[in-house]
């Protein structure tokens, strides 16, 4: 089996003077970073645990990996398949469920693809091979939920 190793770094910019010394008194800013990469993403935590909205969170972060490992994937298979793909956009949904410690997990993610092709008699095989896509994504088979699709195709 071939591995793929992952460095990420992940640095907390939130300590305001005092620390963590209760549940206010610190932000959850951090930076994401990889070495090598032009940008760093400005995270915190979601706004409903004292995060700040204008920065990416860890939930949405997730989703856009599912969503965007999917879509590649998916033009990958495309292109074998000779169905060519013009323009690709996913909206993509997902719940998370917040248990009584404070502990969740995602219940389910939905990804509404909506995809332009070029050949209107490939549309229904377009459609799919968003299922073979969803089998191939890495992040999907590192997931314990179902994943839903609701791809919209369509003819330029």
């Amino acid at each position: 089996m071939k591995k793929h190793t992952y460095l990420v770094n992940i640095e907390w910019i939130g300590n305001q003077g005092d620390g963590t010394i209760d549940y206010t008194s610190y932000n959850r800013n951090h930076t994401i970073s990889v070495e090598g990469k032009y940008n760093d993403i400005l995270g915190s935590s979601d706004p409903s645990f004292l995060g700040d909205r204008s920065k990416y969170n860890p939930e949405e972060l997730f989703l856009s990996s599912l969503s965007a490992c999917h879509m590649l994937w998916y033009l990958h298979l495309c292109s074998v398949h000779k169905i060519v793909v013009t323009d690709y956009k996913d909206n993509a949904s997902g719940i998370m469920e917040e248990s009584k410690d404070g502990s969740g997990k995602f219940a389910e993610v939905t990804l509404h693809p909506t995809v332009v092709i070029e050949n209107e008699k490939q549309i229904e095989k377009a459609n799919e091979l968003h299922v073979q896509a969803n089998k191939m994504c890495f992040i999907a088979n590192s997931c314990n939920f179902k994943i839903g699709h609701k791809p919209q195709t369509m003819v330029r």
